[in-house]
């Protein structure tokens, strides 16, 4: 008779490039035939994997690693915090491991160490895709790591290093083994996705058969010959990206770009060390809309960075009115340890005027929101199902990502499953949500 499998607690936070970093280590974790559990107490180890991203984020990981210890006592700490150990170790000094983000195999050693494996290769079997922290239909394909921009506001190369693109047929592979498990839509992410292969120098590759280089452009088109949605994520507006939007015109992937633009004026942005062409951008989001018509842009802003003034952030705000975004998010600026914005010589923005700023700003856009949202009315959308409710269904437009963006409330006719991919008629519209009927 097989011995009963060790069981491990699993937390994990940040991002969904986080997300995938813990979708390896279970994966490796289950193929070793240790078992997974929700619940600390009576696990024989928690794993957490930390966000060392913004102060907030570090004070929620600590927060974690510190309810683990509680509640269980053996505790491996990795993630984006584990770049700093020893702010962990000065507060937890009892943790068994502290490693940074993507040491997979680091971790594993530590959980190793803990406690041994206990393998029966007759029952333990993991499925090709790997072990998924998502829901079946949808998942998260990661193409890189690291990055090599240099925001002032930003300490992601410090914890993750520069841009390490993984070759083409191997991303090509992992897509692959996902639909074919039942993956209705791949998230594309990285630190930068646009920049993808320009590490390997965009060398040659062959995928069945054909030769194909390593850049977002071709892996783009490899995608969306899957017969899955793809979504690509964290793109920056480099002049490449233009050559994306008649594939997405053309439905090769989804009409959907999130750009993380930060703020409109030259001069915030120069100290974010971010690109400042304000007029060239709102050029550009002219053509891509000429090339596709419903193309979707997301986007993220900060407010409330050093030296941010009053006339700075009516130019954020004349710019919202212009570039009619359709999906935006906005934080307020909190510094970071090691980040370069902490030694510019400019004036700190209050916290309640940074604050007063951020509800401004949510109102500013979610009118314009509204007013987009509204043109949807009587329009077809195509949607994919997330949850079915004895009321109907909750699905996303193929302008909504999971998590971040809007859902539609779906009636229906006839019976709908999760991963079901509709065409509905919009009957009502409101901010972020759409309302509608399957047809």
């Amino acid at each position: 008779m097989a011995a009963s499998a060790p069981t491990i607690s699993f937390v994990s936070l940040g991002c969904p490039k986080a997300l995938v970093d813990s979708e390896r280590i279970i994966t490796r974790l289950r193929a070793e035939g240790y078992a997974l559990t929700n619940c600390h107490d009576g696990a024989d180890c928690v794993i957490v994997n930390t966000c060392g991203f913004i102060d907030s984020a570090k004070a929620e990981s600590l927060e974690a690693i510190g309810t683990a210890l509680a509640e269980n006592g053996k505790v491996i700490v990795t993630g984006c915090m584990g770049a700093q150990p020893q702010v962990i170790s000065d507060r937890f000094p009892e943790v068994l491991s502290i490693t940074g983000p993507q040491a997979y195999e680091s971790v594993v050693e530590a959980v190793h160490r803990a406690i041994p494996p206990a393998h029966d290769p007759k029952i333990d079997l993991v499925p090709p895709q790997g072990i998924k922290l998502t829901p079946r239909h949808y998942a998260y394909l990661k193409i890189s790591e690291g990055c090599n921009n240099r925001c002032s506001f930003c300490i992601i190369p410090h914890l993750r290093g520069p841009l390490v693109s993984r070759p083409l047929p191997d991303v090509m592979r992992e897509a692959e083994r996902l639909v074919a498990a039942g993956v209705k839509e791949l998230l594309v992410i990285s630190q930068d996705t646009s920049a993808y292969g320009l590490d390997r120098r965009h060398e040659a590759a062959i995928w069945k058969g054909a030769g194909v280089e390593t850049r977002i452009l071709d892996l783009a088109r490899g995608l969306g010959s899957l017969g899955a949605w793809v979504r690509l994520h964290y793109v920056y507006p480099y002049p490449h990206v233009d050559a994306l939007v008649p594939l997405m015109a053309e439905r090769i992937i989804l009409p959907y770009l999130d750009i993380p633009f930060q703020h409109a004026s030259p001069t915030v942005l120069k100290a974010m060390r971010r690109p400042a062409a304000r007029e060239k951008t709102l050029d550009r989001l002219a053509r891509w809309r000429a090339l596709c018509p419903d193309i979707a842009i997301r986007s993220t802003f900060i407010v409330g960075f050093p030296g941010e003034t009053e006339e700075d952030f009516k130019e954020l705000l004349d710019w919202l009115s212009e570039a009619k975004l359709d999906r935006v998010g906005c934080f307020i600026y909190e510094p970071v340890d090691g980040a370069a914005a902490n030694d510019l010589d400019l004036p700190f923005v209050p916290a309640e005027v940074a604050k007063t700023r951020h509800d401004r700003f949510m109102r500013h856009q979610q009118a314009i929101s509204l007013e987009k949202q509204r043109a949807k009315i009587s329009k077809r959308v195509s949607a994919i199902i997330d949850e079915v409710t004895p009321k109907g269904a909750i699905g996303r437009t193929m302008h909504d990502a999971p998590e971040i963006d809007g859902t539609i409330l779906l009636s229906s006719r006839k019976p709908l499953t999760v991963g079901d991919i509709v065409t509905a008629k919009v009957k009502r519209a409101e901010a972020y949500d759409l309302h509608g009927a399957v047809v």
